[in-house]
């Protein structure tokens, strides 16, 4: 059979070698096409895999590559996106969050005849990985397998499964079960009391049962956030994601945070300034105002509940300001970001989880007259293709409308 040279990986981590996919293969690498395939020259790069579901479970992908490798990679996807766009930046080092440090998860729990599985989805596949181990997860979360077992048997039906969303918190972990059977008066009860275990248990967005309110510290404010409240993965990545924001706004007095969530950026930033957070959730902003409310020693801060992909702040909004920070989801900010390359704010910090979305929005932003200045990736999903960055952008030119 013909032997074939691997060329590169691609976004989510596959060998690819003449426009063919080959899992858990590295540039450079010859290998014989087959299944599985056969690597017949390996790569400096290649290490053992810590795991022992690697290969099976779908968590992770690239788990066969070395640390340093993997860093230059997620800093290589950024690269080439910008480069689609005929762009470049001056790049820090990677951040990776160390193994065992994920705070956040969706797990999947299967219920069956005679068990419950628990765990993620194999490769391209609905079967569910039973997981004995995991090197991604904080240990605290697998051992709630007894909490999940049960929920799984009182509340999932025998052909669907439970997405279970993970959270750790200051006062335990904090369940938001989704998929679940329909909440009546003997599911509330029976779930109510089985939830001793963990702070708070929450079923499709109703609160059941709450042992004690699961704060989020943020800077310095407690954070309550409501059921399924999107934070980042790692305590290690949310502070070095903070840690870039505000090293790119500086010194600005007035600042806005956009798609603020429950106040990862805003929080922090109101230390030193004013801050307008905006968000199109109701629930989380509410639980960024009473958290700021809460706290002592922050700067002025009004939230505002605003659909910012319908509804962008436009130029007399922005430019009394001396900094904006964005944070959209991985589709990108397209209205917004046309609102901002026609505004005169100074600095705007981009944070994207989708190198391909922010590209385009980097863009859009350089045509409008400003400077990318400098890219920092952050790598919070240890082993998988997804990338994490803060961008800083300085206007230098005229707006085009001006």
């Amino acid at each position: 059979m013909e032997e074939i040279r691997i060329e590169r990986l691609g976004a989510e981590g596959d060998g690819i070698a003449r426009g063919v996919f080959y899992p858990f293969t590295l540039p450079g690498e010859r290998i014989r096409p087959g299944a599985p395939v056969e690597v017949l020259e390996p790569s400096a790069a290649r290490v053992t895999p810590p795991c022992p579901h690697f290969g099976v479970c779908g968590g992770c992908s690239v788990q066969h590559a070395s640390d340093p490798f993997l860093a230059e990679w997620k800093q290589d996807l950024v690269r080439r996106a910008l480069a689609a766009r005929g762009l470049d930046a001056p790049f820090g080092p990677t951040h990776v969050s160390p193994p065992h440090s994920r705070r956040r998860a969706v797990l999947t729990v299967r219920r069956t005849r005679k068990t419950v599985q628990i765990g993620f989805h194999k490769r391209a596949s609905h079967q569910v990985v039973d997981l004995t181990d995991c090197h991604v997860l904080l240990p605290g979360i697998l051992a709630l397998r007894p909490v999940l077992e049960t929920l799984a048997r009182l509340g999932a039906s025998r052909n669907g499964a439970l997405k279970v969303l993970v959270t750790e918190s200051a006062a335990g972990w904090d369940l938001h079960v989704t998929e679940g059977k329909p909440l009546d008066g003997p599911l509330r009860a029976a779930l109510a009391q089985e939830a001793d275990a963990v702070a708070r248990l929450a079923w499709n967005g109703e609160v059941i049962a709450q042992r004690a309110a699961p704060i989020q510290h943020i800077g310095r404010a407690a954070v309550v956030p409501p059921p399924g409240a999107f934070l980042q993965a790692t305590a290690e990545g949310a502070a070095t994601l903070t840690a870039a924001v505000r090293t790119a706004v500086g010194e600005a007095p007035k600042v806005a945070d956009l798609f603020c969530g429950i106040g990862t950026f805003a929080l922090p930033l109101a230390e030193t300034a004013e801050v307008l957070a905006v968000e199109g959730d109701a629930d989380m902003v509410a639980a960024l105002d009473r958290g700021w409310r809460q706290a002592a020693g922050l700067k002025m801060m009004t939230c505002e509940v605003r659909d910012l992909f319908r509804r962008p702040l436009v130029p007399a909004e922005l430019d009394s300001l001396d900094a904006v920070v964005f944070d959209p989801p991985r589709a990108g900010a397209t209205a917004q970001v046309a609102q901002l390359a026609l505004s005169r704010v100074p600095k705007v910090v981009a944070v994207s989880c989708n190198p391909v979305s922010f590209a385009r929005d980097a863009a859009v932003l350089v045509d409008g007259g400003y400077a990318l200045e400098g890219v920092q990736v952050v790598d919070q999903f240890r082993w998988t293709g997804h990338v994490e960055l803060v961008a800083k952008f300085t206007r230098t030119g005229a707006s085009p409308s001006r």
